[in-house]
């Protein structure tokens, strides 16, 4: 039975991750401090299966793994603040909670542990898409860049490219097997409410008229995370993969903000007033991934189309919103 440690297991990602392996058999350990992730009955239903463990944990500790084992078949870190609103609100819980945990975790593992996965992400690449210095769809070779340290949102990415860094020197120096996956506009059941897809979906349930959308005229190129899934396990089961940063997303289809409202809206059976408001600041006009590389290390191709997944995700949202009785 191969054995799996899952950090911020539950989070959006990393439950979904755990929900898949715990299903195939893995002996599963799921450490998370419960500050982000969600304390619900799923992951209740999952923790209640007899081949997984749950531990709660402030990885920011160094602490806090002593008492967990350290022979794993694989280890998937995803443990993160992440978030526009956490970033906006409070950017230094961000880099101390990202830099913290992931160091800590490095500090920790030997060869013993399998292969580790690091989730970062596609804003790494922001600064060069507002600057224009980085194509899109963007493969992962391009330089990244820094178009002004005092944005807020970048000390989300800065957090992101220091354990980039952090996991490509460790992993070469201590011959550890590492793979970095930058997720490009994730999203499905259980992500939380501050994400697009699923702020859309509550506040077409609530019945919001006029219906703000911001930055309809942007393009993103959304995957949904039963491919994300797929894809993580592929790149760690790849040793060709192991030591690279491969992209994870979807490029076969990039969506107008505005047409994602109108599956939303459509779902929802609601004909709002569309006032059409400036994107967020910060915010880049297109984003979309080349995944080349996914492909020819794995040969992964994304499955679910967006009207599929967006008609999967707002039908849980429905029912989230339903059991807090309408609130948010």
């Amino acid at each position: 039975m191969p054995r799996t440690l899952i950090l911020g297991g539950a989070g959006f990602i990393g439950y979904h991750i755990g929900l898949r392996l715990a299903g195939e058999g893995h002996d599963l350990t799921i450490v998370d401090d419960l500050s982000r992730g969600r304390q619900d009955d799923e992951l209740a239903s999952l923790c209640a299966r007899p081949n997984v463990t749950f531990v709660e944990a402030d990885l920011t500790r160094p602490d806090a793994l002593p008492s967990v084992a350290r022979e794993w078949d694989g280890v998937y870190m995803l443990a993160a603040v992440v978030g526009v609103r956490n970033v906006e609100k409070d950017p230094a819980r961000v880099v101390r909670t990202n830099t913290l945990s992931l160091m800590h975790l490095l500090d920790w593992l030997t060869p013993a542990a399998g292969v580790l996965f690091f989730a970062s992400t596609s804003e790494t690449y922001a600064g060069g898409v507002t600057a224009g210095t980085v194509p899109v769809p963007t493969p992962e070779d391009v330089a990244l860049s820094v178009e002004d340290i005092r944005a807020p949102r970048f000390a989300y990415a800065a957090s992101k490219i220091l354990g980039e860094a952090a996991v490509i020197h460790t992993a070469r120096a201590r011959k550890l097997a590492a793979v970095i996956g930058r997720f490009h506009n994730v999203y499905g059941p259980r992500m939380g409410a501050d994400h697009v897809v699923p702020e859309l979906s509550l506040r077409a349930l609530r019945r919001e008229n006029p219906f703000r959308l911001y930055g309809a005229d942007q393009r993103r190129a959304f995957c949904h995370v039963t491919d994300t899934v797929e894809a993580i396990l592929r790149l760690t089961a790849s040793e060709a993969a192991w030591g690279q940063i491969v992209h994870i997303g979807n490029d076969s289809e990039e969506t107008l903000i505005g047409d994602l409202a109108s599956l939303v809206l459509r779902e929802a059976d609601f004909a709002p007033v569309i006032e059409r408001v400036p994107a967020p600041a910060g915010s880049v006009a297109r984003r979309c991934p080349d995944i080349g590389l996914l492909r020819r290390l794995t040969g992964f191709v994304p499955k679910v189309s967006i009207e599929a997944g967006v008609r999967d995700t707002f039908a849980w949202y429905r029912q989230w919103h339903e059991r807090r009785g309408g609130r948010r």
